[in-house]
């Protein structure tokens, strides 16, 4: 018995639900557990292969401490729903995939803790003196 197959806000979903139980630092195994699903289950659900029902939705909000909403907010803008069709790549479409990562999130805290706004500015120029980036932003 086959079901409606995935779709991007599918994937939309899952992404938000990665980014948080990434930011808890929290794995997939322990939330499959906790689910009572394994974590080849909960990696479908994170890349919207499979859809998350909406029980299980309620369920994984619970787990991961936010309202149901939290998993289709726009990152720029947290009270907008985002459109089925996200193919269109936006710089904040880039920044959300890149924290998406783990070394996306382990940059972020490792910048984050740092309280210097000098030493934040001389990592900012490392990476682009290895990156080749040479241009400076504002």
């Amino acid at each position: 018995m086959a079901g409606n197959p995935a779709s991007n806000i599918d994937a939309y979903v899952g992404s938000r639900v990665r980014l948080r139980r990434m930011g808890l630092g929290m794995s997939q195994q322990r939330l499959g557990d906790e689910l009572g699903v394994t974590f080849q289950q909960v990696q479908k659900y994170e890349k919207g292969v499979n859809r998350i029902t909406a029980g299980r939705l309620y369920h994984i909000a619970t787990l991961l401490a936010v309202e149901v909403d939290y998993f289709f907010q726009s990152p720029s803008d947290p009270g907008v729903t985002p459109q089925p069709d996200l193919g269109s790549c936006t710089l904040e479409d880039a920044i959300l995939e890149f924290l998406n990562t783990r070394d996306g999130l382990e940059l972020n805290r490792a910048f984050r803790a740092i309280s210097d706004p000098a030493q934040r500015r001389a990592v900012i120029d490392v990476i682009r003196a290895i990156s080749g980036s040479h241009s400076r932003g504002g």
